[in-house]
């Protein structure tokens, strides 16, 4: 989802053996194609997590876990790699993918600007975002999100989240931008909803339902009828330390996830 680093906690989890992986080039790379192919061959990655239930997030017991953790597990497994983990808010950890301190992002939408320091895998989900507003207001007439700014109410937005070329629009409008609260969290936007500070907030609809019932505040926040669409959403890698040998890599994986029913079984198992 700003140039302060907070505290990024590390969890290893070690998926299997590591093995090389297959060279792909003839010609010798420049140097950061060479730095980023020896991180290939030393088949570790290290994947940068924003908890965002039940995408991705920490379990009982410290585990990494979620519909989007498992999906890169079971590709990465099959690629013979070894995981790290990286948590931080979505912020902290742009900053560390530019860097090439962490290999790659879950939950990610492709932009312009993000493709001049990262590589996108295939999509692999969509999500669409929603607008939460407290109980008294869900009937407000409002029917679509340019009517509810324009009317004066304060939207919850995260920092640094791309919510579409709709909302994109709206952020670029000189007279509308205050209108828009940035948090580094949803959380903090549900906090502030339940204090009148701002008037509603967008959140993934999986992901606002997850906080809802969590926190046992779906008795005072409801979803409005506005939503803004389903979109694509890609895993997002580190031009400074990967490949696009291994991107692709990566994708072949994801299709042979979804052509032996893995995929399926891992989604159905959120759905559900």
């Amino acid at each position: 989802m700003k140039t302060y680093m907070l505290l990024v906690v590390a969890v290893i989890i070690t998926l299997s053996g590591c093995k090389p992986a297959e060279q792909a080039a003839t010609v010798s790379p420049p140097a950061a194609e060479q730095s980023a192919a020896a991180k290939v061959d030393a088949c570790n990655l290290t994947m940068g997590m924003d908890a965002w239930e039940p995408y991705q997030y920490m379990s009982v017991g410290n585990t990494v876990s979620g519909l989007d953790v498992e999906l890169v597990q079971a590709v990465t497994a099959g690629m013979g790699c070894s995981l790290d983990v990286v948590q931080g808010s979505w912020v902290e950890l742009l900053t560390l993918l530019k860097d090439g301190d962490v290999d790659f992002v879950l939950g990610a939408s492709k932009t312009e600007e993000r493709e001049q320091f990262a590589y996108f895998s295939e999509p692999y989900r969509q999500e669409r975002f929603q607008l939460y507003v407290r109980k008294e207001q869900a009937t407000l007439p409002s029917d679509s999100l340019k009517a509810f700014v324009e009317a004066g109410h304060k939207v919850g937005i995260v920092n640094e989240y791309y919510y579409g070329d709709e909302m994109a629009a709206l952020y670029a409008d000189d007279t509308l931008r205050e209108q828009f609260v940035g948090a580094i969290i949803s959380e903090l936007n549900m906090a502030r909803l339940l204090d009148e500070e701002i008037d509603g907030l967008l959140e993934d609809s999986f992901v606002g339902a997850s906080i809802l019932r969590r926190k046992g505040l779906d008795k005072y926040i409801q979803p409005h009828s506005i939503s803004l669409g389903s979109s694509d959403v890609y895993v997002m890698f580190s031009k400074a330390s990967v490949t696009q040998a291994q991107v692709q890599q990566f994708n072949d994986g994801l299709a042979q996830l979804r052509n032996n029913g893995e995929y399926s079984r891992i989604v159905d198992k959120y759905r559900h």
